[in-house]
């Protein structure tokens, strides 16, 4: 597989770098109090766009990248596990960095860190709010006014999720790769168990398988394709880490990106020919079930200061109105502590 490239392997993304991305299906959380981190229900698949030709909107055929299938007020969760070496990745939503709450920048900040450190970020739930929080990502169509993106810039243009890797630059990568080849002559091998949090096994029990603005808030403008972005959910606790490296360690340019397009189920049947995944499995049940939930704790990381442009983001509750689900908390027991085949290249277009 050559390194310059976007691929999809499976349901993951491979971007330049190492850097490996899936998108995990999950449970809502309420809006209300702050949660331990949400079981998996399995990944999104994803599809290329380029493959679909006409059967794609023009626009998104211009922005190239991928799609996956999302229902209104789903969940989902950003899984790096996998990926090889370290790099900073950025997270837009609707073109608004998920860390920085500033608009999308083809380069690497500070002030604020515009971007997460993998592999020490080993998930990203949500927008940053910091004290040790992020607010759950959650799919709303374009035009309520209801996505990070129309809250934070008062449009809706972009919708989707955009992604964009930096490698340490070649000096730093060099010494990086001669610790690593070190460390490994000094330890015993060991087995590594993978999975979408972590170290830990895949937190997955149901098995991946074959959806009213405020009054007197006026729509914003939509795009004429059906398409999905992504607006907040409830509080959870999990950290974004600062970069314990000098901004100069990266890498100038970034290696690869890719433009990731929600798209409504019925209009994922449509494109692709496929059964869209069923809606997410029913809160209470689950927990019922005593599977389990996750707090993550890095003791050596320091969390990032909330952003002020995210701060004000309201939950697409209230935009879509209140949520009738009954909630069952977990019981202490099912939270678990955890911590200390290529494809076709992804075609990348204009935006």
């Amino acid at each position: 597989m050559t390194e310059d490239t976007v691929r999809i392997d499976g349901n993951a993304l491979r971007l330049p770098g190492g850097v490996q991305v899936r998108f995990i299906r999950t449970l809502r959380l309420p809006e209300s109090g702050t949660h331990a981190l949400p079981p998996g229900l399995g990944e999104f698949p994803v599809r290329r766009i380029e493959d679909y030709g006409d059967r794609v909107p023009a626009e998104w055929r211009a922005r190239g990248g991928v799609m996956l299938p999302v229902y209104l007020r789903e969940a989902m969760w950003l899984s790096f596990a996998g990926t090889a070496e370290p790099a900073a990745l950025q997270v837009g939503v609707g073109k608004v960095c998920a860390v920085s709450g500033r608009p999308w920048s083809s380069r690497l900040g500070r002030d604020p860190q515009n971007y997460v450190v993998l592999p020490r970020q080993p998930w990203l739930d949500g927008i940053n709010s910091g004290k040790g929080t992020v607010r759950q990502f959650v799919a709303v169509p374009l035009g309520l006014g209801a996505t990070v993106e129309g809250q934070v810039t008062g449009e809706e243009v972009w919708g989707g999720v955009q992604l964009q890797s930096f490698p340490l630059n070649e000096r730093e990568l060099a010494a990086w790769r001669e610790a690593e080849r070190r460390r490994a002559r000094q330890l015993p091998r060991m087995p590594m168990a993978t999975g979408a949090y972590g170290g830990a096994a895949m937190p997955m029990a149901a098995p991946p398988a074959p959806g009213a603005a405020p009054a007197g808030a006026a729509p914003l403008r939509a795009r004429s394709a059906p398409a999905m972005g992504l607006g907040v959910g409830g509080s959870m606790r999990q950290e974004v880490y600062e970069d314990d490296r000098p901004l100069r360690s990266w890498a100038g340019e970034p290696a690869g990106r890719v433009f990731v397009h929600l798209v409504t189920p019925p209009e994922w049947r449509r494109i692709t020919g496929e059964a869209p995944p069923p809606s997410p499995v029913d809160r209470a049940a689950y927990t019922r079930a005593g599977l389990p939930w996750f707090d993550y704790y890095d003791e050596d990381a320091s969390d990032l200061a909330p952003a002020d442009e995210l701060g004000s983001v309201k939950p697409v509750g209230d935009w879509l109105g209140d949520d009738h689900e009954p909630w069952q908390p977990p019981s202490p027991h099912q939270v678990k502590p955890l911590g200390d085949a290529p494809g076709k290249p992804v075609g990348d277009g204009d935006w």
